[in-house]
């Protein structure tokens, strides 16, 4: 980075503060700093001594010049507070901890490290970093390994014994393969032993459970830190004093600051004690009067922009620079051109910062055409001749120059205007997600596609003539019980219905209602799947308009997004644009969570319909809505000649006129509205392209408006409601669908607390978040009593602004509520759960839920991710009342959202109902009653074979194969001893199908659980048995004595003229019956299991090939 480092020597004040730093103790103070000057400041200064400390006055700050520096050293970490005040709720998030650890992993292992904190992050006690050294477990390939004394160890450690590792600071143990996440890396790890020597060591993916790569050694890292009382060390002290450098950034700030932590903290230690409650320790937190002492003694430089007051520091010397900042261009080229000729004219030396490589590279041409010396450089070695400027790729905050050295940085932010926030490159994940049947449970609801609806009982070994089986037990109405095979598994699904609080009816044994039942909802689908069909086609037929290829300035539009997209996200823009270019009418569906970029997707749509100088409007169902969009809208197109406008209550009569006679003249390329753009009296020049966000929420009057105008123009249209991925496969070829799963990248986890009310937290958690400048909500689900608790919150917080908004308030004063509190005039909104729909205000990062243990998963995590929308950590406080014993779900329930702060595992959880939610608006409401009537996963396979018969694809007749063997085939407990995972692979064993899925499963269950029994091996392969021989019409195969039966379904499309070669191949160990039902019997001459599979496969090639 010389180029950053060569101008800064020549700065007389420079080579003074060098040569007193190399030596000091105290501090160094130097003015007249900025913004991200800090940053290169700290930079120059930082290669006198390997170790720097940067400390800052608060989160926001620390993290500025953590993403500022980030630029010149990729090596620097960001080393959060410890949450001192809720560090005892009953369960907290990994969150801070896992960051905390990685820099003491930094500190343990590396010579040279840069770690920026803030104020109170200095100020806990700790443990001797000696003591952390020595709990660390160390781990290569071929070293000896006690499993007892290593559970142990985890556990002293703060892991949490599982029965899959699917978060960081969890660890499972499986017979002779142990699975590790340890906080400190990416990926969690499996050791393979071999008796008690260790065979191998790899990493693994959560999501598939498959290992990734080997490994030869590893450093297992704690997952809890110990409180220390008075232990006398604190941050600081974990940097050697001889070789570290430490940075203060504006000490006035920083004492002021740390005193209000301080006395944070001590009150709320005194209201405790008051209280009688002794679970806050004022020896947890060093007083700032001995952090400052200490930091006295070490070598201090500050940088502020004014000159610190002598409070309580020790200043050894003063130094003054003299530095300027950037004036803002407001995006106007010329005005940056002519300060650009004018540096050049001075002598300058001049770096630009782009925040992507291609902007860098058009930037330095658009210079290069104006007559500059401008080039995009990658090499930030090379030193800059006066009046050259250099274009780098890179993200600072703000630019800065030094008039006395003549060097000048500037940065996309001083040229554009509005910060853009830094990209964020994403991990791929490979492998599916596993198809869940870890959630049944014993007394769920299953459904069988035979026998209809029963209640699982759970796995049962049953031994008939000495040979071992699993079956499961399924008990139907009048108590009657259906025992089937573990290997039938596929032909099982458990029952959702849309209302869970209804308990659905038994099915009995044998009857015929459930054929009834059954037949009754198939007639349904076919219905609704040749309606389906039809639509589609005549979609098809009509000749759509076709827009043209990218043009440059859509280009420049998409680089414009601040964010990185994720990969989801450009599969969706992709097809949307192809769709616009193609001469079919576009009507595609995009969903995913809110916040995940939907309105990215139709911003670009609009962006391309504009371009063909079509209009286009983009319809949302609440006013507050619409004013967002708008804003957003307004936001990105600000660079482009593109008018949008907005029509809803909140324009007046004129300016709506007026916007309606401009829509009718062609003067509006983009209308954003409420229902009123559909009225009668809105006219079109050239309308192209029509945006639906929640379509859901459309009453049926203006849903068939909706459907006149979409007779011949394009139409995309957002849910968040999450369109169910089985659902989604069966309706493919009907609907095009985008399905967003991804979650965007630089939002940050929420930090997850599970905790009884006090008052006391609720009025800490307040003031923190107000203290940042942020604003609350706090959720209370009932209307009756909603004023009196925002009430009471006012009495306990009297500096905050209070409001309050419930659904049986009019839309008029909800609105303006609101409005006011997306302005920012109410820092705390309490309010029902009506938040959970579709508003986005990023500036609101804590959440406070009252009674938390009545909520389901999907609300509590709807709820929640209405925070956590910018990069600042966000805190959720899930209360529930004092003296409450938790019910044993509400108790699961919440300790499973505090698992999931992942963002997006959403999907995971709680989409279940939403799901069921979604299903019904997009396929109607008769079809729900059908949907609950057999269950949802049977529906949608019905679907699926319905459209396929509408659109005269040819299906497999609906018979069942089944296989009775005397040979063990059975997963024993040595080997799987967890109910749920063993369940699983049952299920994924018998939804074996080919070759490939076979060798899958082999692969995964050696990786998973280590070799094979016997038995496990029977069981695969009688799977792919069972898969050849349903694809050959074969109904049973069953073992009698010596000879093997193997009958035939009555319908089978078998091509009888290649059975006699087969009965030539066999001799006579094989005849072949033609009776009603036709049959073989089979007499093996060598292994059984050997002899089913081939003659499995001779037969298959007589079948005729399906679809």
């Amino acid at each position: 980075m010389k180029a950053f480092l060569q101008p800064l020597q020549n700065l007389a004040e420079m080579e003074q503060i060098r040569e007193q730093a190399k030596d000091n103790r105290g501090v160094l103070a130097v003015s007249g700093c900025m913004e991200s000057q800090k940053a290169h400041m700290i930079y120059g200064l930082s290669g006198l001594f390997p170790c720097h400390l940067i400390i800052s006055e608060d989160e926001r700050s620390a993290k500025q010049i953590y993403e500022d520096y980030r630029f010149y050293d990729k090596n620097v970490y960001y080393y959060p507070a410890r949450d001192l005040l809720f560090f005892q709720a009953d369960i907290h998030g990994n969150l801070l901890i896992r960051q905390r650890m990685q820099v003491i992993r930094a500190l343990l292992t590396s010579e040279e490290i840069t770690v920026v904190t803030s104020v109170d992050g200095c100020m806990d006690f700790l443990a001797p970093l000696e003591e952390i050294r020595k709990q660390l477990l160390y781990f290569r390939n071929d070293s000896q390994l006690d499993i007892d004394k290593l559970k142990t160890s985890l556990v002293s450690m703060g892991y949490e014994r599982v029965g899959q590792v699917e978060m960081p600071g969890q660890f499972s143990v499986r017979g002779g393969i142990i699975d590790i996440y340890s906080l400190t890396e990416e990926n969690p790890w499996r050791i393979e032993l071999w008796g008690d020597e260790i065979d191998s060591i790899r990493s693994f993916d959560t999501q598939s459970q498959r290992s990734l790569e080997n490994l030869e050694e590893i450093t297992i890292y704690p997952a809890a830190e110990q409180q220390a009382e008075k232990s006398g060390l604190t941050f600081p002290d974990y940097f050697d004093r001889e070789k570290t450098m430490i940075f203060l950034d504006e000490p006035n700030r920083l004492s002021e600051n740390a005193k209000a932590v301080e006395e944070e903290f001590r009150q709320s230690c005194r209201n405790r004690q008051e209280k009688g409650e002794q679970n806050l320790s004022e020896g947890w937190m060093c007083s700032w009067e001995e952090v400052c002492h200490k930091l006295n003694k070490r070598n201090c430089v500050s940088l502020s922009a004014l000159e610190p007051q002598k409070a309580g520091w020790n200043i050894t010397g003063k130094h003054n620079l003299t530095v300027k900042s950037m004036s803002s261009y407001q995006s106007s080229f010329e005005l940056l051109v002519k300060d650009l000729q004018q540096y050049k004219n001075q002598g300058y030396q001049i770096i630009l910062m782009s925040g992507s490589r291609t902007r860098a590279e058009r930037l330095a041409k658009d210079l290069q055409d104006q007559g500059l010396n401008a080039f995009y450089g990658q090499d930030g070695e090379r030193i800059l001749n006066p009046g050259e400027i250099m274009v780098v790729y890179g993200h600072a905050r703000k630019g800065f120059e030094y008039p006395l050295v003549k060097f000048a940085v500037i940065t996309e932010t001083d040229i554009f205007g509005k910060e853009q926030k830094p990209r964020k490159k994403k991990k791929n994940y490979n492998g599916q997600r596993i198809q869940d049947f870890s959630e049944l449970s014993i007394g769920d609801f299953v459904v069988h596609e035979k026998h209809g609806l029963g209640i699982y009982k759970g796995i049962e070994k049953v031994e008939v003539d000495r040979i071992v089986k699993d079956y499961i037990k399924i008990e139907y109405r009048g108590g009657s019980n259906l025992y089937i095979l573990a290997t039938q598994l596929d032909a099982l699904q458990k029952y959702s219905g849309a209302e869970a609080a209804r308990t659905p009816r038994l099915n009995k044994l044998g009857g015929q209602e459930w054929k009834k039942t059954k037949s009754k909802v198939k007639g349904a689908v076919q219905n609704i799947a040749k309606e389906l069909v039809e639509l589609y086609a005549v979609r098809q037929e009509k000749e759509g308009y076709v827009c043209g290829p990218d043009t440059v300035w859509q280009r420049e539009f998409e680089e414009m997004f601040p964010y990185e997209e994720t990969e989801d996200q450009l599969a969706a823009i992709e097809d949307t644009k192809k769709d616009m270019e193609s001469t079919k009418i576009m009507d595609r569906l995009v969903c995913g969570d809110v916040g995940y970029g939907k309105t990215e997707v139709a911003l670009r749509a609009a962006f391309k319909a504009v371009q063909e100088s079509r209009q286009v409007i983009y319809l949302v169902p609440t006013t507050i809505l619409a004013q967002q969009v708008y804003n957003t809208f307004v936001q990105r197109m600000k660079e482009f000649p593109v008018r949008v406008d907005l029509l809803c209550r909140f324009r007046t009569a004129a300016q709506q006129q007026k916007t309606i006679s401009d829509l009718k003249k062609g003067q509006v390329d983009i209308i954003v509205g409420t229902h009123r753009v559909l009225s009668k009296d809105v006219e079109f020049k050239n309308l192209g392209l029509l945006i639906i966000d929640e379509e859901q929420r459309f009453g049926v009057v203006h849903k068939e408006k909706i459907k006149q105008l979409k007779k011949d123009i394009d139409v995309l249209t957002l849910t968040a409601t999450p369109i169910p991925r089985t659902l989604h496969m069966s309706l493919i070829g009907i609907r095009d669908m985008s399905v967003l799963e991804e979650p965007p990248m630089d939002r940050v986890p929420i930090q997850t607390y599970v905790m009884e009310y006090d008052e006391e937290t609720v009025r800490e958690a307040v003031n923190r978040e107000l203290r940042r400048g942020g604003q609350v909500y706090y959720v209370y689900n009932r209307v009756n009593d909603i004023a009196e608790v925002a009430l009471r919150l006012s009495r306990l917080l009297p500096d905050a602004r209070v409001d309050f908004a419930h659904g049986q308030m009019s839309e008029r004063e909800l609105e303006n509520v609101m409005f006011a509190f997306i302005n920012g005039d109410i820092d705390v909104l309490v309010s029902t759960t009506i938040i959970e729909t579709g508003l986005d205000i990023s500036n609101v990062n804590t959440m406070i839920i009252h009674d938390s243990d009545r909520y389901g998963l999907s609300q509590l995590y709807q709820l929640r991710g209405r925070i956590g929308r910018s990069n600042r950590t966000a805190y959720a406080f899930l209360m529930y009342r004092k003296n409450t014993m938790l019910k044993e779900t509400a108790e699961k329930r919440l300790s499973a959202i505090r698992e999931y702060t992942d963002l997006g595992s959403g999907f995971k959880i709680a989409m279940r109902d939403l799901e069921l939610r979604g299903a019904g608006n997009l396929l109607g409401a008769e079809q729900h009653g059908h949907m609950n009537a057999v269950g949802y996963d049977l529906y949608c396979k019905m679907l699926s074979e319905a459209v396929k018969e509408a659109k005269g694809i040819h299906t497999m007749e609906d018979f069942e194969t089944t296989i009775d063997l005397t040979i063990d085939a059975f997963i024993p407990d040595t080997y799987i001893s967890n109910e749920y995972q063993k369940l699983d692979i049952y299920k994924r064993i018998a939804g074996i199908e080919s070759q490939q899925d076979y060798d899958d499963m082999l692969e995964e269950l050696l990786d998973r659980f280590g070799e094979m029994p016997k038995a496990v091996l029977n069981l695969l392969t009688i799977a792919r048995i069972k898969a050849l021989a349903h694809r050959s019409y074969v109904t049973e195969i069953k073992q009698l004595g010596k000879d093997v039966r193997i009958m035939l379904y009555e319908k089978a499309k078998l091509d009888p003229a290649g059975i006699p070669a087969i009965m030539a191949q066999y001799r006579r160990g094989l005849q072949f019956k033609a009776d009603h039902e036709p049959k073989f019997i089979l007499t093996p001459q060598g292994r059984l299991i050997e002899e089913l599979m081939k003659f499995a496969g001779e037969l298959a090639k007589l079948a005729e090939p399906l679809e």
